[in-house]
């Protein structure tokens, strides 16, 4: 069983309850209970700091959503759309104790190449990491951090 740990995020009130020998939390974008993985743990802090202190609006949040890569079924861990439904961040979870390598940044990329997002998260709740995707040039940039959701630009 997981035993939740702090993480380099804001401390979030998270739904927890105990149960069949795990703990699980209260998903309030699915609207479900979930088990409580390392991994469900660093995502439902990020949504809830994405929403509280970056201002994106939960209704624009889409968890696991699904894609084909190479012919494989895939599950993006969190898609975030601007109010006209396009896509305007992908982000990449991983549990705190799994460091991120290049590995990481090679999935997400994957992902996103299906996707075409230009904004992308990686983060295992201890170490973040920001870029924006300029696809014309077919090039990248690490940015400090997240930019908040502007409702009159939707394009972050």
């Amino acid at each position: 069983m997981f035993v939740p740990i702090p993480l380099n995020l804001p401390p979030c009130t998270l739904k927890l309850t105990k149960g069949d020998n795990c703990t699980y939390v209260y998903d309030e974008l699915r609207k479900k209970k979930l088990v409580l993985t390392p991994e469900e743990w660093v995502r439902q802090h990020w949504i809830h700091y994405l929403h509280t202190h970056k201002k994106y609006p939960k209704s624009l949040m889409q968890t696991e959503g699904g894609l084909v890569l190479n012919t494989l079924k895939k599950r993006s861990d969190l898609l975030i759309y601007d109010t006209t439904g396009s896509k305007i961040l992908l982000a990449e979870f991983k549990a705190p104790t799994v460091k991120i390598s290049e590995k990481t940044f090679s999935q997400i990329a994957n992902y996103n190449k299906v996707h075409k997002i230009p904004l992308l998260l990686v983060s295992n709740g201890i170490e973040h990491y920001y870029c924006t995707i300029d696809f014309d040039r077919e090039d990248f940039t690490f940015i400090e951090e997240i930019p908040t959701f502007r409702s009159n630009n939707p394009r972050v």
